[in-house]
């Protein structure tokens, strides 16, 4: 029997904080958008278009990496105040790989470090609880 593996992704369209949940402490892991806003008025320069398709590679290439750490767990908490998490999950859910992977979107507002650990510990804290009370067991 393997070990549940989840993980809290507070994400807007600049940076995700990657918490993974155990009985200890959480630990929080940054991936950064490539794409900063020094990087969006230096291409605006060169014209909206150019900076359009520069903006949508660079978003496709975070993504890409939050997909690829969170193909290693069985379940996935996505949450924050954007629409990126949406994206992201629009990105990835006819993946094939994907598929056996609980992926939930949750809103949320802005938070501290310390509010998006407890926020994260809270949802899969409620959602282990809930598993053990549905398991039956039949003589």
């Amino acid at each position: 029997m393997t070990t549940a593996k989840y993980l809290g992704i507070w994400m807007d369209h600049s940076l995700a904080n990657l918490m993974e949940f155990s009985v200890e402490e959480i630990e929080t892991k940054i991936i950064m958008s490539q794409f900063t806003h020094q990087e969006k008025e230096q291409i605006l320069d060169k014209g909206e278009r150019h900076m359009h398709n520069k903006e949508q590679h660079e978003q496709a290439g975070y993504y890409k990496q939050l997909a690829d750490v969170m193909k290693n767990y069985e379940e996935v908490l996505l949450f924050g105040p954007t629409e990126a998490k949406t994206e992201l999950y629009n990105t990835i859910k006819d993946t094939p790989l994907f598929a056996k992977i609980k992926i939930d979107i949750k809103k949320t507002d802005k938070m501290t470090e310390n509010q998006q650990h407890a926020y994260v510990r809270d949802f899969f804290t409620t959602r282990i609880a809930g598993k053990k009370q549905t398991t039956h067991f039949h003589n």
